[in-house]
């Protein structure tokens, strides 16, 4: 009889702990959905891709409750509106390189690439060991966005052109598409720097509107087709030695996320940082092969190039630091730690890179 009583007042209890309990849980993880629109339209399986992947890894890990609905280029706000429509609240997250943004702020564009700054390696170890993630959040909140590093192109390609450039007055008045900080480099060597979004670039070439066009690398340049209507393909892309994307969210929707879900949504964006460099390293090398194949000549970019390039870049560091408090602060604590990553690479990591390089040019591996 008392078995029966203990068992009976056991599960009075236990069901009385889950009306108590449920309520809290679902306070805890409430079922969200939120819209994402990338810069990057659907045709190019990787830039846009991982906005997918990082839906998915985010619905996953939450039982499907936080949903995120990913929306290429143009679908719902334009490629280059993205930051002000998370800005505003139009939209709660984006997907872009923070470098399209230069003409509001230049500080924007050291969250994504600026010439002769860092690798892949070294952007990331500046982001988390460097004290690059602080000063950027700081100077993100003035846009009420929190932004979270998000894939990375590896280094780039340095373009396509239509005819060969060997000097740096072959150059001069030469209209190509790049953007961000480094198109501001080369107006200072006579360059007609164009902004064109992804989708449009091959119109421009194709009809001439543009004389040459830098994108990302062999995969998705061949995938936009640009080796049809330009023959020259230069490297590198010193401009982007490890442009690094960015998920933008509205600041104020992040704070209202319980911490779990803030938790999974930078922890889904590090695991999507890390398909989307993978991806790129494991495909762009046969897509190269294709492109020679069809008919494309790898052209590298002469020291006398580089090196007028450099120059102009460091002039404009320093013009644009003069003008922007908030560029000086961010840019200062890349190039410190710029200089010590540089010397670390020299010594191991592209001392064993150029070794490689020598044998593959040998055919030894």
């Amino acid at each position: 009889m008392k078995r029966r009583l203990f068992l009976k007042s056991a599960g009075i209890a236990a069901a009385a702990s889950a009306a108590v309990a449920a309520p809290a849980i679902a306070q805890s993880a409430p079922e969200i959905k939120w819209r994402l629109a990338s810069s990057f339209p659907k045709s190019l399986d990787t830039l846009f891709g991982v906005t997918e992947y990082l839906a998915k890894r985010v619905a996953e890990a939450t039982d499907n409750k936080f949903q995120i609905r990913p929306f290429a280029a143009g679908e719902i706000v334009p490629p280059f509106g993205v930051m002000e429509a998370v800005q505003n609240n139009t939209i709660e997250m984006a997907h872009t390189a923070s470098y399209y943004f230069f003409g509001k702020d230049p500080t924007f564009a050291l969250d994504c690439s600026v010439p002769f700054s860092l690798n892949t390696r070294q952007m990331n170890a500046w982001m988390y060991f460097g004290g690059g993630l602080t000063v950027l959040r700081e100077f993100y909140k003035g846009y009420n966005i929190y932004n979270i590093p998000c894939g990375s192109t590896g280094a780039q390609m340095g373009g396509w052109y239509r005819k060969e450039v060997k000097t740096v007055a072959d150059l001069k008045g030469l209209k190509f598409r790049i953007g961000g900080f480094a198109g501001q480099v080369l107006v200072k060597l006579g360059v007609v720097p164009q902004m064109i979004a992804g989708g449009d670039i091959y119109p421009s070439l194709e009809k001439g509107t543009i004389d040459a066009a830098e994108w990302v690398g062999p995969y998705d340049d061949e995938k936009l087709g640009f080796n049809k209507v330009a023959k020259f393909y230069y490297y590198p892309g010193w401009w982007e030695g490890g442009a690094q994307l960015t998920t933008y969210v509205n600041l104020e929707l992040f704070n209202k996320l319980p911490k779990s879900y803030q938790t999974i949504l930078e922890t889904a964006c590090a695991d999507a940082h890390n398909w989307t460099i993978g991806k790129y390293d494991a495909q762009n090398p046969a897509a190269l092969k294709r492109l020679v194949a069809s008919g494309t000549q790898l052209r590298p970019y002469s020291r006398e190039i580089l090196e007028a390039c450099f120059k102009a870049a460091e002039e404009l560091y320093a013009e644009t630091s003069e003008k922007f408090p908030s560029f000086k602060k961010v840019y200062a604590s890349m190039k410190d730690f710029r200089s010590d990553q540089a010397l670390w690479f020299r010594i191991a990591e592209s001392a064993y890179d150029g070794f490689m390089g020598h044998l593959s040019a040998q055919k030894k591996i």
